[in-house]
């Protein structure tokens, strides 16, 4: 029998609703700037958090963590460090990184690489107007970055979130000219291999069985992502750096979803650029070898061989 004073669920949840201010306080992390996040169109004018907007946060958060643990093994534990951060697009993440960072310690330089040359524009007035003066943004291309005097020879982290299809190997051959401590990489449209693989693809099915990895279009993509990838990892090994892949969030708030962080330790490893090379020749991908992975050893030679960088 139906109750008379029954409440609909709706009701019932809603009673149970925290208040906003609670809700967006537990989205935050202690001592985010509130207007920062207004700027940025994070939250709305009345302070609120819409659901892209969420999930938005949520990614740059969760990164965010894995760069903190990072930049907290250098020096003053990361006091004065400099931060090159490409595809810096509105530079939330290079903002973020500065407010509960680099603010609270009163030094530190981020400079934010960016090709639209409006959104820097954008993103320096937001600077001035926070009194931001540790971060910079620079109009250029991240293969352009590598040699311009605007950034200081040596970088300590090297960051791309979402930088597309090869403007990550750009960013890997920045972050190696500089002698970056450490890169964090959230790779994002990789159309390179796959095109290689399209183009080889009927020689490729003559010669191995394996080419059925990548025989239909939509397995040829996948797999191009995926062995792009692979690749990457093994190419920062060959050169000095130890690796970690994870999952920066859920899959449910990105398809973008892989994080490569690498830590500078000097020691090169013969085995990975070996392997790479394997991996360029079983796929016929040969011809990527001297455009995107030039640091590594001639083959066949001990030049590779653990060493310090």
């Amino acid at each position: 029998m139906k109750r008379a004073n029954a409440r609909p669920p709706q009701a019932r949840q809603g009673a149970t609703a925290p208040p906003p201010d609670a809700a967006l306080a537990a989205e935050l992390r202690p001592g985010q700037s509130v207007e920062l996040l207004k700027e940025l169109h994070i939250l709305t004018r009345d302070g609120r958090l819409n659901q892209d907007s969420r999930r938005k946060l949520k990614q740059v958060h969760h990164l965010y963590q894995f760069i903190e643990t990072l930049l907290l093994e250098l020096p003053d534990q990361g006091a004065a460090a400099t931060v090159a951060d490409h595809g810096a697009g509105k530079s939330y993440l290079g903002f973020i990184l500065h407010d509960l960072f680099f603010r609270p310690r009163g030094g530190g330089a981020i400079y934010g690489i960016e090709t639209r040359a409006e959104l820097v524009e954008r993103s320096r007035a937001l600077a001035d107007r926070l009194g931001f003066s540790g971060m910079h943004f620079l109009a250029l291309s991240v293969a352009e970055s590598a040699t311009s005097t605007a950034l200081p020879e040596k970088i300590d982290m090297v960051t791309a979130l979402h930088a597309c299809d090869t403007a990550t190997d750009d960013a890997i051959a920045f972050g190696l000219a500089k002698q970056a401590r450490f890169m964090v990489l959230v790779p994002c449209c990789q159309a390179e291999v796959a095109a290689s693989l399209r183009q080889n693809k009927a020689l490729s099915l003559a010669r191995t069985p394996l080419a059925e990895l990548w025989r239909h279009p939509l397995h040829t993509r996948e797999i191009g992502s995926q062995l792009t990838n692979v690749l990457r990892c093994l190419y920062l090994e060959a050169c000095g750096y130890q690796v970690t892949v994870t999952e920066l969030v859920g899959w449910e708030h990105s398809m973008k979803n892989e994080l490569i962080l690498a830590r500078r330790t000097g020691h090169r490893k013969a085995s990975a650029a070996q392997r790479l090379r394997a991996l360029l020749a079983e796929f016929g991908l040969q011809e990527l070898a001297a455009r995107r992975f030039p640091a590594l050893p001639p083959a066949g030679t001990a030049a590779g061989a653990a060493q310090e960088a």
